[in-house]
């Protein structure tokens, strides 16, 4: 696990890691106290490293770090259930090289389950050595050396801690995906259009419009995140959005 400022929801994601045989946690500059409370855990190795903003760049510093023959790659904002912890143990003696899970994304007071909030799967368990993170400023991926199975039981996933955390959330987001832009050679006039795609894919296409006043509001965090994005490509490569 890596950590940056985040000890409002440390706690919550560390006791759900306790049947680990190790947790390896890679504070990030925190200037909060989320060093100390990850302290308190047992079987928990406190590393400290400079936050870089390539999130990949610290889950693989994380990743190297364990001892054990698997990796669970777990965020500071997540919860691994009883059901989940339960497959991942029979899960590492079976003869797959990494397991991938859906999750699940709690959004206003719900369990998201429309707009590709669910089953928003994701690749988390491998046997060390077998994967490794690509470069991408944000939605970082793990590349694996193997084959590839999926678990049933669902990841918990609460993005925002407060509607006060959605500007430190948004801003992220956005300055990451605008670096994806221009790395991957984007137009000025596909990236203008990407804010309206992605809210009438997520609201209508995906069906968010069924998870009722969460959906709606959900899609315009969506939006925002992409249009905001739009607007930090524009200013950093010199053309308008």
């Amino acid at each position: 696990m890596i950590a940056h400022n985040e000890e409002d929801t440390v706690v919550r994601a560390l006791k759900s890691a306790a049947w680990a045989d190790e947790i390896i946690f890679v504070d990030c500059g925190s200037t909060d106290g989320t060093a100390e409370l990850a302290a308190g855990f047992s079987k928990t190795r406190i590393l400290k490293r400079e936050n870089s903003p390539a999130v990949h760049v610290n889950k693989r510093f994380a990743a190297e770090q364990a001892s054990g023959d698997w990796v669970f790659i777990l965020d500071a904002d997540e919860e691994i259930p009883a059901e989940l912890a339960e497959e991942l143990r029979a899960a590492a003696e079976k003869a797959a090289d990494a397991w991938e899970m859906p999750r699940r994304n709690f959004y206003f007071g719900r369990w998201l389950r429309h707009g590709g909030k669910f089953p928003d799967t994701q690749l988390r368990f491998f046997r060390k050595g077998r994967a490794a993170f690509t470069s991408s400023p944000v939605h970082e991926r793990l590349k694996v050396d193997g084959a590839v199975a999926r678990l049933s039981a669902p990841l918990n996933h609460y993005p925002y801690r407060s509607a006060a955390d959605i500007p430190r959330k948004l801003a992220f987001y956005a300055e990451g995906l605008s670096e994806n832009y221009i790395k991957s050679g984007k137009t000025p006039l596909s990236v203008a259009f990407r804010p309206f795609m992605r809210f009438f894919s997520a609201y209508i296409l995906k069906l968010g419009f069924l998870d009722g006043a969460a959906g709606f509001k959900t899609a315009v965090m969506d939006f925002l995140v992409v249009f905001v994005s739009a607007l930090r490509f524009a200013e950093k490569t010199g053309r308008p959005a």
